[in-house]
């Protein structure tokens, strides 16, 4: 009783947030700036958290999510309502990001920082926590780009298939076959030592 509670709640405040969203989009459209500013400041961390599986690049990051940002600024009357304001917005970025990708030459990976609330933890689960995350991180960036956008999408962004299946512009079977296989992938890198059902 109270998950089926939690769940309409949860239900009931993304109904909220993308009816809050559309209507920025439609003040965008209108020339209004604070509006603009306002998805821009929703979407900066969440784009940049879905491009950083894409490219490690802090500056091409950077660069995708102003120039997805600008095509919503630009193009927001082209919106036309049949997905989320997020989808839209994910593949705009998703497109960008290929075509950013295909023209640079991207660097060797840096080890991950650290999160500042690392250093609460205890020093042995922080020490396990951060080895965790590296390979994790290794594994998933060691999968096809395709791959790896369809576990990003899924895992960081809660997306279903549908609206990754509409973000890369492909079939939905097309997402389902890239999930099993990043599965497979990802059990073999890992060693089989993590769940990575969906």
């Amino acid at each position: 009783m109270l998950e089926s509670w939690k769940s309409a709640t949860a239900a009931v405040r993304a109904g909220r947030a993308e009816a809050n969203e559309v209507k920025l989009l439609a003040q965008a459209e209108r020339g209004d700036r604070a509006a603009f500013a306002q998805l821009y400041r929703a979407y900066f961390p969440r784009l940049a958290r879905f491009l950083d599986r894409m490219s490690r690049d802090g500056a091409l990051i950077e660069e995708v999510i102003n120039d997805t940002m600008l095509v919503v600024w630009q193009k927001a009357a082209t919106f036309n309502h049949t997905s989320k304001v997020s989808t839209w917005i994910f593949a705009i970025a998703y497109r960008k990001a290929l075509k950013a990708l295909a023209a640079h030459d991207e660097p060797v990976d840096a080890e991950p920082d650290d999160e500042p609330g690392d250093a609460r933890l205890e020093p042995e689960r922080a020490l396990s926590r951060q080895q965790l995350q590296a390979q994790v991180a290794q594994a998933l960036d060691a999968l096809p780009l395709a791959q790896r956008t369809v576990v990003n999408l899924a895992y960081y962004h809660d997306m279903g298939y549908e609206e990754i299946a509409s973000i890369m512009e492909c079939p939905v079977n097309t997402v389902k076959t890239r999930m099993f296989n990043a599965r497979l992938r990802l059990r073999a890198l890992l060693g089989g030592d993590l769940e990575v059902e969906r």
